[in-house]
């Protein structure tokens, strides 16, 4: 396996991830679609998407589901390393496809290495660095959250997708769905309200492909972190 692709492991050769992978006492796993890989109450490890895609998701007292994050491959997660503390329990990771994960136990990352190993000096540093983008990414989704109106939450998160693409057009990620539980709204309710978007004039849709036809005030989001790919 090519672990240089991963970003956890960047700038770590193969045989120092498979030493690695031998001294943390790191362990596979498979999932299939629909399953739980991860419920976070008390759990002191941190998982790697080795193949294959997840959502963290959380659900409240009445089971009202709402996806926190979506995780694709590379990505990385863990109770240890979220910052969803004052949510709660009734966090979980689900598999939204076959995929599999490769677990390490988070005291092992974090003790000091006997033999003072670069590429365990350089994993750590590689996981700050995935801890403070993921912060950035809950960022966004709490602008997204923030807004008032479901017309408001829709506008806030493609104008997100179309800047970090630096395109008008994006592929959504999501199902329709899966996106209105990621705005935190009735899908009935998000569905009437991108058919009165699509009148309006401000996007037009076919299939999950989505074009923004209002101009990205590319400056504004600029200026909370997410980058300009639109050459402004």
């Amino acid at each position: 396996m090519d672990y240089a692709r991963f970003a956890i492991f960047q700038d770590i050769a193969n045989s120092e991830v498979e030493a690695m992978i031998t001294c943390f006492r790191m362990r596979q796993a498979v999932f299939r679609p629909g399953e739980t890989i991860r419920v976070y109450g008390g759990s002191q490890d941190v998982g790697i998407m080795i193949r294959g895609t997840a959502e963290l998701v959380r659900f409240d007292s009445e089971g009202t589901r709402t996806i926190l994050e979506r995780l694709e491959t590379g990505g990385v997660f863990g109770e240890l390393l979220a910052f969803t503390a004052a949510l709660g329990d009734g966090l979980e990771v689900i598999a939204t496809g076959e995929c599999e994960v490769l677990f390490m136990d988070y005291p092992h990352i974090m003790k000091r290495c006997e033999k003072a190993c670069r590429h365990h000096s350089r994993l750590v540093e590689n996981l700050f660095h995935l801890v403070a983008e993921q912060a950035r990414r809950l960022s966004r989704r709490v602008e997204v959250l923030s807004q008032r109106s479901i017309r408001d939450k829709l506008r806030c998160y493609f104008q997100i997708l179309c800047l970090e693409s630096g395109s008008q057009t994006v592929t959504l990620p999501f199902t329709l769905g899966t996106l209105a539980d990621y705005i935190s709204t009735d899908r009935s309710a998000m569905m009437r309200e991108l058919k009165k978007m699509r009148q309006d004039g401000l996007i037009a849709m076919e299939g999950r492909q989505l074009t923004l036809l209002e101009p990205v005030a590319e400056e504004n989001w600029v200026r909370q972190g997410i980058p300009d790919k639109f050459g402004n």
